[in-house]
């Protein structure tokens, strides 16, 4: 007898329909609660953190409740010498922290008050000679640096300025015979570098290299019994696969290989019917970061009551549109 797969019941009384405006509560009242233990400790992930809230306000179309110049004030405070933003002030500056940072400012249409020339100069310091990047001096290499770099360099009109091709071929070094990716060369598949290395490829039109049909039978192997996704085999389900997965399925034209309506019934059992916000699970705390990824994998599932997202940058498709950013899908 094989080993019981894991994954998690829902409960017959875990929610049913999806809860928008409580959704937009929770995130207002968040970024108030400045002195709570939970915010202090997230210091290290607020520029993430408030790319997370401010495009869950943006999904359900309330992102005028937030106080615009305050955010802006913030992110600016948070952009270096040399270009890059750290997650908060008096921190070093990071690739996550500046596709968060510029993620932001194009939600409140305000990158005209950052010097951009000096963000682009920087994102390409970055790149190394074999395509990849750092996420930052230190050194670290991952797929996930590739993703921010080309995204950042894209919102920017900038993405000349590297090597696309090396970028490209690093990120193809990535691709395991399974036709999922890793976070480096030989790294083991994860639903989480498959949608950094995809939407790298969709931004720089490259996705012609994807066995989409290898690709999208893996990532429907990610959906459990419960309806759930997770991120690799053996893993217990999470509503932010709900967001990797789904997001890697629709670039590639596979969305409908998923069994939609479980999914749906997944996602929202794991919304605190009282207080607002998605967990990870039915039942666990919420927090920002699920709570987006549960919106946005219901508006990629269809559902008209949040706006349609855009599954490449995760912000709303309307304001990539306007943009005029051109995007391959499969």
């Amino acid at each position: 007898m094989g080993t019981p797969m894991k994954d998690i019941v829902i409960s017959e009384n875990a929610a049913k329909t999806l809860m928008v405006q409580k959704h937009a509560d929770y995130i207002a009242a968040y970024g108030d609660k400045k002195d709570d233990y939970e915010y202090v400790m997230t210091e290290f992930l607020r520029m993430n953190g408030m790319y997370w809230g401010l495009t869950a306000m943006s999904l359900t179309d309330q992102l005028s409740r937030m106080d615009r110049s305050e955010v802006v004030d913030f992110v600016l405070k948070c952009q270096h010498e040399c270009g890059g933003f750290s997650c908060s002030i008096g921190h070093d500056p990071h690739l996550l922290s500046t596709l968060s940072a510029i993620q932001i400012l194009t939600l409140f249409d305000a990158v005209n008050e950052i010097n951009s020339d000096l963000v682009v100069k920087w994102v390409k310091s970055l790149q190394q000679p074999d395509g990849s990047f750092y996420g930052d001096k230190w050194g670290e290499v991952d797929t996930r640096f590739s993703f921010c770099a080309v995204a950042c360099l894209a919102l920017l009109n900038a993405l000349q300025v590297i090597d696309v091709e090396k970028a490209v071929s690093f990120v193809l070094s990535c691709m395991n015979f399974d036709g999922a990716f890793g976070c480096r060369p030989g790294s083991e598949s994860h639903s989480g570098q498959v949608y950094c290395c995809v939407g790298m490829l969709s931004i720089t039109q490259r996705l012609h290299h994807v066995n989409a049909d290898q690709l999208g039978w893996w990532l429907c192997e990610r959906q459990l019994p419960s309806g759930g996704l997770n991120g690799r085999p053996e893993k217990l389900p999470d509503v932010c696969y709900s967001w990797w997965v789904l997001a890697s399925l629709k670039i590639i034209g596979r969305l409908h290989w998923i069994d939609k309506d479980k999914l749906v019934e997944f996602i929202l059992a794991c919304q605190d019917e009282e207080t607002g916000g998605f967990a990870d699970r039915p039942g666990d705390m919420v927090d920002p970061f699920h709570t987006l990824f549960g919106l946005a994998g219901l508006s990629l599932l269809g559902d008209t009551t949040v706006k349609a997202v855009n599954p490449v940058f995760c912000m709303p498709e309307d304001l990539i549109t306007r943009k005029g950013l051109q995007l391959q899908y499969l």
